[in-house]
């Protein structure tokens, strides 16, 4: 639900703090990409490289698409990088909220925007 009321609710305290763009369309999304230079990278069941071994970049757009129906034909073709979450042979994808989840946090990691763990203890505890 990307409604302000559903965005708020979802987003807790932290909603705030996200940089939200809204797009009247995917034409008017890949515009203001060109605009920015920004790479599109998809998570799609139907990608072959993993998310694990894949260097991500700050300026990256991470798409996902619905879980029922992942994203059309036309949105692959246009992303620069198609990813998966590595599963075990037989075991179905994970949902949508978990894929999320941690490849936000490994890019996150890798683009330093995570604080260190212990730096943030240390200013807990005030320790410079």
């Amino acid at each position: 639900d990307l409604s302000d009321r559903g965005l708020k609710r979802a987003g807790m305290d932290y909603v705030e703090r996200a940089a939200l763009e809204r797009h009247a369309s995917f034409e008017a999304f890949e515009t203001w990409r060109a605009g920015t230079g920004a790479r599109m990278v998809l998570f799609s069941t139907k990608a072959t490289q993993s998310y694990v071994g894949f260097e991500f970049r700050s300026d990256d757009v991470l798409l996902f698409g619905r879980e029922s129906a992942g994203v059309p034909e036309s949105v692959h073709q246009r992303a620069e990088a198609r990813l998966i979450v590595p599963m075990r042979p037989g075991l179905r994808s994970i949902n949508l909220a978990m894929t999320v989840a941690m490849v936000t946090g490994e890019a996150l990691r890798q683009t330093g925007f995570l604080p260190d763990a212990h730096a943030v203890e240390d200013e807990k505890h005030g320790i410079a």
